[in-house]
């Protein structure tokens, strides 16, 4: 079995692939930066008891991470419980993309996965939305990285006016009905989302107009991805797994094994 972890600013993502690429579990933890090795690998031998998983059976690892100090955390915890390295996705791992970056190191690993999986699952061009704490867009033509754009994310907007209205309560993020909100929390939420999804229609257009081509897919994945695109103008597909599966087409290009 495969074993892919990406760990995010707030989440980390935990993902059980079989060796025919088919999914035996996703989880998800918080991402601390407190941890020790030992505390993370307890917490990876948790996940595994919690979905009936043998960490005998892994074969192999991957690890993407945009938290530097959590990288090499969790990269000796991987090799203690499986006594393999597991590969880290950053400069030096086989992609099989163009990248069209001044600085190719400066590319966030999990938008790198993301990509690999687009270009392999979706057809070309394709725009990749990405949201998690930061929104990244994407934009993929054929093996071609053409370039992307970076905007904070619904939650950290919406953390921010609560933060800052003295008169504002802390919400969570959810679904809203109309944008004529009649009342504070459905009014925040509406400004969120529907300016959120205006935001996303725009920049779309806008590197459509940049590329000089219309996208052929436009895949959104992340954290409150379903309550934001269903508002967009644009047909948008939703794919929960984009980023473990392009971790695992990563590994496998790494292996040398490019079967899907």
């Amino acid at each position: 079995m495969i074993l892919a972890i990406d760990i995010g600013n707030i989440r980390t993502t935990v993902a059980l692939f079989r060796e025919n690429g088919t999914k035996f579990f996703r989880s998800e933890m918080g991402t601390d930066s407190k941890l020790t090795a030992d505390q993370y690998a307890i917490s990876l031998l948790d996940l595994f008891r919690l979905h009936s998983a043998n960490m005998d059976e892994v074969s192999g690892a991957i690890i993407s991470s945009v938290v530097p100090s959590m990288t090499g955390v969790c990269s000796k915890a991987v090799t203690y419980l499986t006594e393999k390295a597991p590969f880290i996705v950053g400069p030096g791992i086989k992609t099989g993309l163009n990248i069209r970056a001044d600085v190719h190191n400066q590319l966030g690993s999990d938008i790198v996965a993301s990509a690999v999986a687009a270009c392999t699952d979706h057809p070309s061009p394709v725009i990749v939305i990405n949201s998690h704490t930061a929104v990244s867009f994407s934009y993929i033509s054929g093996n071609t990285f053409e370039g992307c754009a970076i905007m904070p994310g619904a939650s950290i907007a919406l953390e921010a006016l609560s933060s800052n209205g003295a008169q504002l309560p802390h919400i969570a993020m959810d679904g809203v009905a109309s944008p004529l909100g009649r009342n504070t929390v459905d009014s925040m939420r509406a400004g969120i989302i529907y300016g959120y999804a205006g935001a996303f229609d725009r920049l779309i257009e806008e590197m459509e107009r940049a590329a000089g081509a219309p996208a052929a897919s436009i895949v959104v994945t992340g954290e409150n991805s379903p309550e934001l695109f269903r508002q967009c103008r644009h047909k948008l597909v939703y794919d929960h797994d984009l980023l473990v599966n392009g971790l695992l087409y990563l590994y496998r290009k790494a292996t040398g094994k490019t079967k899907k």
